[in-house]
């Protein structure tokens, strides 16, 4: 069975919404996702406009797709860029309890001590190696096993 169609105890196989610029990085957050076998289908939008307009597409229930239960966010990309997307997710009320976790290039204290006031789940540094993208795979593959998630198809209450 493919996972991007698994089903799990009767419920649709969670979604990740990949926040990311670089084809490349997307390419192997792609391969290291299959290596440690994620259970989770990924989306991906190009910035945090993109991302921000499919967030607010689902919640009005404009988008088919399932809400992500969890985003991965780039910080440094055109358009709009991570942490304005962090920032307009956490003042609308219908987005602001998304699951975020950082994953990009800058391992600078204040831009992690920013995602961490921005309520941001896990703040990850990567380079564009495999072998740095596998391990972070297989912990959010991890978190996505253990924890509790509403029902993917179905908006959070405000």
């Amino acid at each position: 069975m493919d996972r991007r169609t698994a089903m799990t105890e009767g419920h649709e196989t969670p979604s990740v919404l990949l926040v990311e610029d670089s084809r490349i990085d997307v390419k192997i957050f792609e391969r290291a996702a299959q290596s440690v076998a994620l259970n989770a289908r990924i989306e991906v939008a190009s910035d945090g406009l993109e991302a921000l307009e499919r967030l607010r597409r689902l919640q009005r229930g404009q988008d088919p797709g399932p809400r992500p239960a969890l985003i991965v966010l780039d910080l440094n990309m055109p358009n709009m860029t991570g942490f304005e997307l962090l920032e307009a997710m956490r003042k609308d009320e219908t987005l602001r309890d998304h699951l975020v976790f950082v994953m990009t290039t800058s391992a600078a204290s204040a831009d992690v001590q920013r995602a961490y006031e921005l309520n941001v789940a896990g703040y990850m540094t990567k380079t564009s190696d495999f072998s740095d993208f596998r391990p972070k795979l297989k912990l959010l593959n991890d978190y996505l096993a253990q924890v509790d998630l509403p029902h993917p198809s179905q908006p959070a209450q405000v």
